[in-house]
């Protein structure tokens, strides 16, 4: 069963008749550019992290889906960081959020990093549908996995695109 988040994006992420006829970036597709602050509020992006492999999950505090994908998500951290993995979370809570995430990140043990995008920007430059989504980028930045809804625990997709990603370019 497929679940996820929904809001209005609309307003927020300024949804115009010509950013719904974009498509959204494809597997094999380079990943849109995006930057955004970490917790500390200091200026984060996926340029950054070229050179390793990244699962992206786009998600909020409030959503539920989130909440029961979390744990999974710092299993995954866990286990693969030490393989090059690098588990980012990007949160589209609203302005001021970061101390509601920070308390989610304790609540919830998250070790893993958790970027700020109060903007939604991720939403459009990804064309997400809600929240949560994933996304698995290989070493060169390139998408290789798209994941709509909360990941579940023994998700054997998640774990092979994270396999294959590791082995691109190796």
């Amino acid at each position: 069963m497929l679940s996820a988040c929904t809001g209005d994006r609309s307003a927020a992420a300024g949804d115009t008749t010509a950013q719904r006829a974009l498509a959204a970036p494809s597997i094999g597709a380079k990943a849109p550019v995006f930057e955004a602050v970490d917790l500390a509020g200091a200026p984060v992006s996926l340029a950054g992290l070229t050179g390793q492999v990244v699962v992206l999950n786009v998600w909020a505090t409030w959503c539920q889906p989130c909440r029961l994908e979390t744990p999974v998500l710092q299993a995954l951290h866990a286990a693969m960081a030490p393989q090059g993995v690098r588990v980012v979370g990007v949160s589209i809570d609203g302005p001021g959020s970061a101390p509601d995430v920070e308390d989610f990140r304790r609540e919830f043990g998250v070790t893993y990093d958790l970027w700020l995008d109060p903007q939604k920007e991720v939403q459009v430059r990804f064309l997400t549908i809600g929240v949560p989504e994933t996304f698995v980028l290989d070493r060169a930045g390139v998408i290789r996995y798209r994941h709509i809804g909360p990941v579940a625990a023994g998700d054997t997709a998640l774990q092979a695109a994270v396999r294959a990603a590791l082995q691109q370019g190796a």
